[in-house]
């Protein structure tokens, strides 16, 4: 089984979310992890974004064509988890993508209040090729 390494219940179903989310693109059941004021944020030019989750989801998933996150470290605590993961996939454009980061998950209960990702927006440039 994947991910065996999470022990955190709560960091488990983010991860399975998060995977399921990613193969039949239902941003609902993904977002019920989250309270409805949650903020969430990426590395982008919106900066954070309180009560958007949905809105945020669905504007990931629709970067890619296919996409899938395998989580290789974790970091629990009381209050609070961090995820290390790789994804890979393709982008609608049908080049491949392959990046990987570090979300950041407050929460109040087993409820995901706030999120924060950060990763290498690099893979998602495309580089020109080069003229002679």
């Amino acid at each position: 089984m994947e991910d065996n390494h999470i022990t955190d219940d709560r960091a488990r179903r983010f991860a399975a979310g998060l995977r399921k989310f990613e193969q039949d693109s239902d941003v609902a059941p993904f977002a019920a992890l989250f309270a409805d004021d949650a903020v969430v944020e990426r590395l982008d030019a919106r900066g954070e974004r309180q009560g958007e989750v949905e809105q945020f989801w669905t504007e990931y998933r629709e970067q890619f064509g296919e996409i899938r996150t395998t989580f290789f470290n974790v970091v629990e605590g009381q209050d609070q988890f961090a995820l290390e993961w790789t994804s890979k996939g393709t982008l609608r454009d049908d080049r491949a993508i392959d990046y990987r980061g570090v979300t950041v998950i407050d929460l109040d209960g087993d409820t995901i209040i706030r999120l924060r990702t950060y990763y290498d927006s690099a893979a998602f440039v495309l580089v020109p090729a080069e003229t002679t």
